[in-house]
């Protein structure tokens, strides 16, 4: 069994990887979800033992699962609610442009207004363009809801393993 002093300074680096992680699902810079398996993934080689490779086991499960559920179920929402793929397509096209040229609310403002522009191109009705922009947004909030929640089960799960290896 390893001291804390063994691998007090790689668990707190995996803590600081995990915690940049869920920074990184709020503010869609950093790929967050990634960060935070490959963060557990090294946890649990350099801890090694059974219990560290559970605890990546069901960190992996929970990520799987939340990313699965993240872009099934906002997808299905907005489909009901008449938002076109073509608009969250290039909405997502419009953002990633809008983060380059506008610093830090680019994202957001580019994803608004392709929404808006397809589904005003589509419907011809700016009323109805708004409120399927509107379903759209609802839609991308609970995506990162889902993705959140599923991040911070994997985080627990692992702070218990380090209480528990």
């Amino acid at each position: 069994m390893q001291t804390f002093s063994d691998q007090g300074w790689y668990t707190l680096l995996v803590g600081l990887a995990i915690l940049v992680g869920l920074v990184g699902i709020i503010v869609p810079i950093l790929p967050g979800v990634i960060l935070i398996f490959g963060a557990i993934a090294v946890w649990a080689f350099l801890t090694g033992g059974a219990t560290a490779w559970i605890v990546f086991a069901i960190c992996t499960a929970l990520l799987v699962i939340s990313g699965v559920v993240k872009y099934t179920w906002p997808g299905r929402k907005m489909k009901d609610a008449g938002v076109s793929n073509r608009a969250v397509f290039l909405g997502a096209i419009l953002g990633i442009v809008g983060f380059f040229v506008i610093p830090v609310v680019g994202l957001f403002v580019g994803f608004v207004l392709g929404v808006y522009l397809s589904e005003l191109h589509r419907l011809r009705a700016g009323q109805q363009a708004w409120q399927a922009t509107v379903h759209a947004l609802k839609g991308v909030g609970l995506s990162m809801l889902i993705e959140l929640f599923g991040a911070l089960l994997a985080t627990g799960v692992w702070v218990v393993g380090i209480i528990v290896a």
